[in-house]
């Protein structure tokens, strides 16, 4: 059971009661003379009892509503909160990003020209070699073919 219904529940049986008690004094005949301090009359208490039931219940609102705002301003304050984190979270992830990926492009195109530069030495020593190699094949043919330089080196020798 709710707070409210746990307030109103005695101001209805209150109301029920009275109404009760209203149409029973309708029916008897009026009493001679009421003395001076004679208690509050049952329309009276009813009434006063809805003062009360009213007033309860307008306090309630007010706390309700107030207790509404305080949770909605709350809930606000923690999303601009949590916003503004995520956010600068994901900046500086970015900027992480940003700066692991240029460092790596660099790393990358180094590697790349000092192999290009390996491959291009490589080369060139092959390519040297390769020549050499024919050079000295080609003497060592000129050597045997009669009228060549070569032969005649070697004959001399």
């Amino acid at each position: 059971m709710t707070t409210s219904f746990i307030r109103t529940m005695p101001v209805v049986l209150a109301l029920a009661l009275a109404s009760i008690g209203v149409s029973a004094v309708a029916q008897t005949t009026a009493p001679a003379a009421a003395p001076a301090t004679a208690e509050p009359t049952t329309t009276e208490k009813v009434k006063e009892t809805g003062k009360e039931a009213v007033d309860a219940t307008k306090r309630t609102t007010k706390k309700a509503v107030n207790a509404t705002e305080n949770g909605a301003e709350k809930a606000w304050d923690a999303t601009k909160s949590t916003t503004k984190k995520a956010a600068n979270a994901t900046e500086r992830g970015t900027k992480k990003a940003w700066t692991a990926t240029k460092k790596t492009t660099k790393k990358a195109t180094n590697a790349t020209k000092n192999a290009a530069v390996k491959t291009g030495d490589a080369v060139e020593t092959a390519g040297h070699k390769t020549a050499d190699g024919m050079r000295s094949t080609g003497a060592a043919i000129g050597e045997k073919i009669p009228g060549t330089a070569e032969n005649a080196a070697a004959k001399k020798q």
